[in-house]
């Protein structure tokens, strides 16, 4: 049976802070639908000062769902590690553990837009030397023990619930990343479907003598929305997609690699290219995909189209997935 996500990024770029507020109560309420509904993931992530309201905070978003719901997962995939003060992640990870009773995981990467780092006073040049200080810091600071930290005795608390600590991955896209990973033992999270950097990952766990596993993207990991006529929703919803795809193609160079890539210009070429995809519910049982990706909200959606999309997912799609 395929793995179910439903993603929220919050991006509005035409909100006022009343819309937004809307918007982000309409988003708890279709996560709490969602976990009813047997969706296994809410997915979301962290980008910062960008002008459509890219949500900055995803573990307060984070705690907000875990209050809405019983069951489901929250993925924060991923965080920029290097921006985030250690000692304080380590905190707020263990007291969204212990509310969630295990439900969060977190994926740790770099990012890729210099000016995060600029804004908030961070050197670009030592982040692979901040994340390691992060990743090893966090495993530290869960065991509830005193630890050295920056010359200094520290010990943070409480424990988490999660036994030996919460699901923490390491993304990226780089053998750096694959090899990060595989020093401290944690499992990894490519950034698109990346087998040779599976590959390498699972040699350099060999070399360094500890275990990991990979969670990585398919081959294909579309963006779905949920319609009964998918040709008036690109009509009248498709600069919505466009607006999500243009601001990602905007912040990623050659040398990044990730899932969600897009090159169109246009709704038309939008829609030729199949990373955002309108499908009815029967195209969507017919996608043979190992994860379904729905986007309920993408690029400042409204509220009810997004509603919309996201019930004929959970009443049309899920009853049928395992039958």
């Amino acid at each position: 049976m395929p793995f179910s996500v439903v993603r929220f990024n919050l991006v509005d770029p035409r909100a006022t802070p009343e819309s937004l507020s809307e918007r982000y109560r309409a988003a708890l309420a279709m996560a709490a639908y969602a976990d009813e509904h047997g969706v296994d993931t809410v997915q979301t992530e962290e980008h910062h000062g960008v002008g459509n309201n890219w949500l900055p905070s995803p573990f307060a978003f984070a705690g907000a769902v875990f209050g809405a719901t019983r069951r489901m997962a929250v993925t924060v995939s991923a965080i920029i590690g290097p921006l985030h003060d250690p000692l304080r992640l380590a905190e707020d990870i263990a007291v969204l553990d212990l509310l969630s009773g295990g439900r969060l995981v977190t994926v740790a990467g770099i990012g890729y837009r210099p000016e995060e780092y600029e804004e908030r006073g961070v050197d670009w040049g030592r982040r692979g030397k901040l994340q390691d200080l992060l990743l090893e810091t966090l495993l530290a600071a869960w065991t509830g023990e005193p630890f050295t930290y920056q010359g200094r005795t520290v010990r943070v608390t409480p424990r988490p619930f999660t036994r030996p600590h919460p699901l923490l991955l390491v993304g990226g896209s780089s053998r750096a990343a694959a090899r990060r990973a595989a020093r401290l033992g944690l499992p990894f999270f490519p950034s698109a479907h990346l087998p040779e950097l599976d590959a390498y990952y699972k040699e350099r766990c060999a070399e360094y003598g500890t275990e990991g596993w990979t969670m990585m993207p398919a081959e294909e990991t579309p963006l779905l929305h949920l319609s009964e006529d998918p040709d008036r929703t690109w009509a009248e919803y498709g600069e919505h997609f466009l607006h999500e795809a243009r601001t990602y193609a905007s912040w990623q160079s050659k040398d990044i690699t990730s899932a969600v890539r897009s090159t169109a210009t246009t709704v038309a070429e939008l829609r030729a290219e199949g990373v955002y995809r309108v499908v009815t519910p029967e195209e969507c049982l017919a996608l043979g995909l190992e994860s379904l990706v729905l986007h309920p909200l993408c690029g400042g959606m409204p509220v009810e189209e997004g509603w919309r999309s996201l019930r004929l997912y959970c009443d049309d799609v899920l009853p049928r997935l395992g039958a």
